[in-house]
């Protein structure tokens, strides 16, 4: 294993540990670590870390990991550096299909399964719209993208008006400004196969990925199938963002930010940055709901506001110091 990205699973594995300490009841660093040794244990602590707070801290880490490969994926493929996994459209979807749902009175614990379907949908909508001939245009790729989000967008604005009169409003904004609030192991459970889908194709495409990079035409004098390529790296990407909006809801900058720290840190080679991403976003989004869960603690700051406070500096660092990006 790289020695840089065995270095990044430490940190990673650290930021989730300092995750669990965090809560609204004070807990000692080592009663959490003895619940987790002991988990048949019937008391108090135990239930709080691993019906509470364990579950969210594996949420916050998958969400925080598969977009960052996503948005990786993307960029590498697009060879466009802003590029993030919501430019399918699979996020403004979801968000529309969702507050619909809320709108009309649909059960809470389907919400997920249309966000899922409906993000879905979006992302194949999108690449129809930027197939040309068999493979897929970038140029239309980003515009399709943008404009049925731009359309998607406002089809919500509509809904939070038709619902400030309902009450719904609050529910609908919730969803869209991102949270892992009342999100569990059964929730983990039903988005794992796709997140796993979704690792599994991004692990295929890390070879095609970095011939991708350089261009089309001299990725195929090397041997790669472009086309099937490029549905492989748009399916991936659309499974692990379509995961990430039914767990978390929008979470924001996590895909752009973190490849750009990827290729930082480890380099441009898929084989390496994909899990270096990997484990950059679980580690960034683990600590930034332990930020959201404490600092207007008894309150949570939703974590797409935080990402965005954060996000963007960092995002404005990056553009005007990396060559790359320019």
């Amino acid at each position: 294993m790289n020695a840089k990205v065995a270095g990044l699973s430490v940190v990673a594995v650290v930021a989730a540990a300092a995750s669990l300490l965090v809560g609204g009841t004070w807990l000692a660093p080592h009663t959490v670590f003895g619940a987790l040794l002991h988990p048949r244990l019937s008391n108090d602590v135990t239930t709080i870390v691993w019906r509470l707070r364990l579950p969210r801290v594996c949420i916050a880490a998958v969400v925080g990991g598969v977009l960052a490969v996503a948005g990786a994926l993307l960029q590498g493929m697009l060879r466009n550096p802003l590029v993030d996994p919501y430019l399918t459209g699979v996020s403004a979807g979801a968000a529309a299909a969702i507050a619909i749902a809320i709108v009309i009175g649909v059960a809470a614990p389907a919400l997920p399964a249309i966000g899922f379907v409906a993000g879905l949908a979006t992302a194949l909508l999108v690449a129809a719209l930027a197939r040309r001939g068999t493979s897929i245009d970038a140029n239309r790729l980003i515009l399709a993208g943008v404009s049925l989000s731009a359309l998607f967008s406002a089809v919500i604005v509509l809904v939070l008006v038709r619902a400030q009169s309902s009450g719904y409003a609050s529910a609908i904004v919730a969803w869209l400004a991102g949270s892992m609030a009342g999100r569990g192991w059964h929730d983990l459970a039903l988005a794992l196969p796709y997140i796993v889908l979704g690792l599994v194709l991004a692990a295929i495409c890390a070879a095609p990925l970095d011939a991708l990079r350089v261009g089309d035409m001299r990725a195929r004098t090397v041997g790669v199938d472009v086309d099937r390529a490029q549905w492989t790296i748009l399916a991936a990407s659309a499974l692990l963002a379509a995961a990430s909006v039914t767990l978390a809801g929008v979470v924001g900058f996590i895909g752009l930010i973190v490849p750009h720290i990827g290729r930082r840190a480890v380099g441009s080679d898929a084989r390496a940055l994909l899990p270096a991403c990997f484990l950059i976003g679980a580690a960034i989004c683990t600590l930034a709901d332990a930020v959201c869960r404490s600092i207007v603690a008894p309150a949570e700051l939703p974590i797409g506001v935080l990402l965005a406070f954060v996000g963007v500096p960092a995002f404005l660092y990056l553009y005007l110091h990396d060559e790359r990006m320019t």
